[in-house]
């Protein structure tokens, strides 16, 4: 049986064809991979497609949709490629990563949907990705790169990632990102506003019926708890605990570094 080609950090699986591979896949060296936009080379969207829904099942129109999306103007797809085996083939699609602006953070870029490839894990392929998404965005006169993950926060400490705050990502180059990446931020859980019994002051005081109205009274202070009152900034994170989660209730780990 062949191997089987997955990727991750995210990641993504690409099955062989037996009647086209031969019976083991030769490990690629570093020296020839290369990384290049998907919209560069649209004769690989369909390989691209099935390497990303193997990870994140999703209807194949819709995840080729997302694909071509892709453009200099971001955001952007990138696919580590190794050359084929067999001369002449098109080249295998060994690992992807997504780019996006950040909202109101002209040199920051959030990385997405970090894949490699399951057979070359712990080969360096994951950090030649990582390393290759760097000098891309320093080319362009980004700063900073954002990121989200579950379980590889000491992969991503190792290259240098710290743990950050929450970041919001752009489409195109003026929408918003959709509910899938805003539902990793912390959902606050705002206080219920205590009940205020009337004034009766307030109430039987009667209405002046001539000159300048006067401003409302000031608001009655607010009882004493044995609590403080968590604050407005970002919810505490470490590298063993983090108060974010996804939609389906995992923990996510927010992290950056400048690059």
């Amino acid at each position: 049986m062949p191997p089987e080609m997955t990727l991750r950090p995210g990641s993504t699986e690409l099955t062989l064809d037996p009647a086209h591979q031969p019976e083991e896949t030769p490990i690629p060296s570093l020296a020839e991979l290369t990384l290049e936009p998907v919209h560069c080379r649209p004769e690989l969207l369909d390989a691209c497609a099935d390497l990303i829904n193997e990870q994140w099942p999703r209807s194949r129109a819709s995840r080729l949709h997302s694909l071509r999306q892709s453009s200099d103007n971001f955001p952007l797809c990138l696919m580590l490629l190794s050359p084929h085996p067999t001369p002449g083939a098109a080249p295998i699609v060994v690992g992807h990563a997504r780019l996006s602006r950040v909202l109101d953070r002209p040199q920051s870029l959030l990385v997405e949907s970090v894949v490699v490839a399951r057979a070359l894990r712990g080969r360096g392929f994951g950090r030649h990705l990582l390393e290759g998404l760097e000098v891309f965005a320093q080319a362009r006169g980004f700063r900073r790169l954002h990121l989200t993950t579950h379980d590889q926060l000491y992969f991503y400490a190792h290259l240098g990632y710290q743990l950050g705050e929450p970041v919001q990502g752009q489409v195109f180059t003026s929408q918003r990102l959709s509910a899938t990446l805003l539902s990793a931020f912390p959902r606050a859980h705002s206080p219920q506003p205590s009940y205020k019994a009337p004034s009766p002051t307030a109430q039987t005081a009667p209405r002046a019926l001539k000159g300048p109205s006067l401003p409302p009274p000031p608001p009655l202070p607010e009882p004493l708890t044995t609590s403080p009152r968590p604050s407005a900034g970002p919810l505490p994170q470490n590298l063993l605990g983090t108060q974010y989660h996804d939609l389906r209730g995992y923990p996510i780990f927010w992290m950056e570094k400048d690059i």
